[in-house]
């Protein structure tokens, strides 16, 4: 590109053919970077506009005027082409990027593979069948509770770690009663209870949320499933038989479980079912911490404070409680050694089930 375009052409003239050869050069460039290394030569140091301004000394007043001001109107013209021909680059590596990074899904379409139910939504239905089976009435309930149905009406104090900020997702909604994303099932225990229809046999699966870290076992956001029994003269011996029953259907009769004495403000006494583990057979491992045993919940004997909670007789009725993890359980029944594994949407692990 040239700024001299003969001895008879005026300095205005060559600066306004000079203009228009610049936007010419601006707009043949095909990249950002190439655009960005024509700059200098275009209106730095080294082009002709800079040899230009340098000459406007040696004119006279009238003449620098008129000539300053066609220098400045080309260089806010180029200015103008770069800042458009710029934009245009961007976009155009934009889409070249998209295009690049876009996935080819073809080769999946083609395969035609069926949508199945999630593993663990299979092991919850199959976990209602069970307990169907033996009598049992399913019941759900609602994921955001109130700190009576979640904690106050399940016997827990008022200091329980459970109800701290810490351990539990409260919600901001406004009203005077405290309200959160259960951190159980249990709360449709105390639903249940208020009907006031007794005896009672039930089962209610569904989410629960705990701030909990994310590890082998763990999830912060991990499925239920709480099962009571209110009838007169249930006994722990009645609660042992039915987590034996439905182990037993679930798993089959290689796997043993066992109770071992715990503490839960809502039952008395209280106990921790586990079952062996399947990963390693009981000889310990890292899914189970080398123990050899997998802790699927809790059970016990439904506390006396819980049932006068909702207005029932503790003098005439009696009953059990158990919850366990619908999530653990699949990852015991499956073998699976990480439970993050049923949340990781890999394509490749869910077509196995």
């Amino acid at each position: 590109m040239s700024g001299v375009s003969g001895e008879s052409t005026t300095l205005i003239e060559r600066i306004a053919i000079y203009g228009r050869d610049a936007a010419g050069a601006v707009a043949g460039v095909a990249s950002l970077l190439e655009l960005e290394e024509s700059l200098p030569g275009l209106t730095g140091k080294r082009s002709p506009l800079a040899s230009w301004k340098r000459e406007l000394a040696a004119l006279a007043p009238d003449e620098r005027r008129e000539v300053g001001l066609a220098l400045n109107a080309v260089v806010r013209e180029i200015d103008a082409f770069v800042e458009r021909r710029r934009a245009d680059l961007a976009a155009a590596e934009r889409r070249e990027r998209v295009a690049l990074d876009r996935l080819d899904l073809s080769e999946v379409l083609e395969r035609r593979l069926p949508g199945h139910l999630h593993l663990v939504t299979q092991v919850r239905e199959e976990l209602e069948d069970v307990f169907a089976g033996m009598g049992y009435e399913i019941a759900d309930g609602p994921e955001a509770e109130t700190e009576w149905y979640n904690f106050t009406a399940l016997n827990m104090p008022r200091d329980h770690a459970a109800r701290s900020n810490q351990d539990s997702f409260y919600l901001a909604t406004g009203d005077h009663e405290s309200h959160l994303l259960r951190t159980q099932t249990s709360p449709v225990q105390i639903r249940l209870l208020e009907r006031g229809v007794l005896p009672l046999y039930a089962v209610a699966p569904g989410r629960v949320y705990r701030r909990d870290t994310s590890d082998a076992r763990h999830l912060p956001v991990f499925h239920q499933i709480e099962g009571i029994v209110v009838d007169r003269g249930v006994t722990f011996g009645d609660l042992a038989g039915t987590i034996g029953t439905f182990v037993a259907a679930i798993f089959g009769s290689g796997i043993g479980s066992r109770l071992r004495p715990a503490y839960f403000p809502f039952t008395e006494p209280s106990a921790e079912f586990e079952i062996t583990c399947t990963i390693c057979r009981g000889e310990g491992c890292r899914t189970c911490g080398q123990t050899g045993w997998i802790e699927l919940g809790g059970c016990g004997m439904i506390h006396p404070a819980v049932l006068e909670a909702t207005g029932v007789d503790a003098e005439q009725w009696t009953g059990f409680a158990f919850g366990f993890g619908i999530d653990r359980l699949a990852m015991m029944r499956h073998e699976i050694e990480d439970i993050r594994s049923l949340i990781e949407n890999d394509v490749r692990f869910l077509t196995q089930f």
